[in-house]
């Protein structure tokens, strides 16, 4: 039986701070274990591995799953690139082309594409990464949805709310 790979301190250390990251912006998304890579106004992505707490019966990753990811770093980006004011989704439009599986690693990045003062129009793409057997060094990206996410922005934040923005100042590069 073969042993599952050891992870190195820094690997294990770097896993541990993107958790605590994911716990601190976003209780949903820690939940299924969802770690976040990068937040910025331009961009936001991270990673899941697809356990069977994000699957659905069969043991692939919940189509419901997929779109809580969409939606979340969708409005992650919506709120750091309006100068983190109030943002509500109010469109989400989703399409599921692959699946994944128990074991697979999910990669999702969120772009936008329209950047308004009121609304913002957001893509989300989630993906696998498979190596090739053959080769080591080959790898090819799956796609496994496609999202569109609309946000009306720029909604104030109530005073008993301001202090939402001190995790995001605290990992996001602005």
């Amino acid at each position: 039986m073969e042993s599952p790979p050891q992870q190195t301190s820094s690997s294990m250390a770097s896993s541990a701070l993107n958790n605590t990251k994911t716990a601190e912006l976003d209780a949903p998304l820690h939940t299924i274990g969802f770690e976040f890579d990068d937040l910025s106004p331009s961009s936001v992505s991270g990673h899941l591995l697809v356990t069977p707490k994000c699957c659905q019966p069969f043991k692939v990753l919940h189509g419901g799953v997929s779109a809580l990811i969409a939606e979340a770093l969708a409005s992650i980006g919506a709120y750091l690139a309006c100068g983190m004011k109030r943002v509500a989704g109010i469109h989400l439009s989703i399409d599921h082309m692959k699946s994944a599986q128990v074991g697979d690693v999910v990669f999702a990045q969120a772009t936008p594409l329209n950047s308004g003062r009121t609304i913002q129009v957001w893509e989300v793409r989630l993906w696998k990464s498979n190596k090739n057997c053959t080769t080591s060094k080959s790898e090819t990206k799956q796609l496994i949805s496609s999202s569109r996410v609309t946000l009306v922005c720029n909604l104030p934040v109530p005073n008993h709310l301001k202090e939402v923005s001190l995790p995001f100042r605290k990992h996001a590069k602005l």
